[in-house]
């Protein structure tokens, strides 16, 4: 038997949009620090530490989004707890970089921090609206997002997540992963970049990179059962 695949969500929309994939794999969902009653932790690294160790030696884990970087520092950082590392919409560095062009300029996610200090409320549908662009199901998939969400987490577990993602790069803990390693990717992904998709399984010894073509940043709701059968397929190899 496989061990248990623990999934770990992305920013600002808490553990329901998972719910479904976590229940078709058997899989579990670890809440990120700040979401439910999980203290909310400042610094990144501590946090993928804390969650590190909640997690049984050997674990499979996934993560989505800010969830997938937090899983590659746990899985870089704590190796003997990974057994098999699932990325989906992954990349090493959220902003652009020297020789990282494959992501958002630091002055758009600037603005966006802004705009969600001044109204969440207004902020988080559109964001979920923009990082559907692309999708073939764009508005059903949106909608659906927006309906799985969980209650908005307070105003500084939004802003330490948005502070996350401009300053983590993760370019030299990538080449450490040691264990299986697969990237599932939407091919129109706006937000998350193909491209940068292709540049962090590069960087990953003997990764595996699985794009899902017409999706966007959410392949798992958007194409479900491909999804599942592909992390399936990771899974019990």
């Amino acid at each position: 038997m496989n061990p248990t695949l623990f999934f770990l969500p992305g920013w600002g929309l808490g553990r329901g949009p998972l719910l479904a994939t976590a229940e078709a794999v058997g899989g579990t969902i670890i809440d990120l620090p700040g979401y439910h009653e999980t203290p909310l932790i400042a610094d990144f690294f501590a946090a993928a530490d804390a969650i590190a160790e909640r997690l049984p030696a050997g674990a499979n884990l996934a993560g989505w989004s800010l969830g997938a970087q937090l899983a590659l520092a746990v899985a870089a950082r704590h190796p003997e707890k990974v057994g098999k590392l699932l990325l989906v919409a992954g990349t090493a560095s959220f902003v652009q970089r020297a020789a990282w062009p494959h992501a958002m300029p630091s002055a758009t996610l600037a603005e966006f921090a802004a705009a969600v200090a001044a109204d969440p409320a207004a902020m988080l549908p559109r964001f979920v609206g923009a990082f559907n662009r692309g999708d073939r199901r764009a508005k059903a998939v949106s909608r659906e997002l927006l309906e799985l969400a969980e209650r908005r987490p307070p105003a500084d577990v939004l802003a330490t997540g948005l502070d996350w993602l401009r300053e983590v790069d993760l370019r030299g803990l990538a080449p450490q992963l040691a264990m299986p390693t697969l990237l599932l990717h939407g091919g129109a992904d706006p937000l998350m970049p193909l491209a940068a998709g292709e540049a962090l399984a590069a960087l990953i010894p003997g990764a595996r990179l699985v794009v899902f073509a017409d999706c966007a940043h959410a392949p798992f709701l958007s194409r479900p059962a491909d999804f599942n059968a592909a992390l399936s397929r990771f899974l019990h190899d």
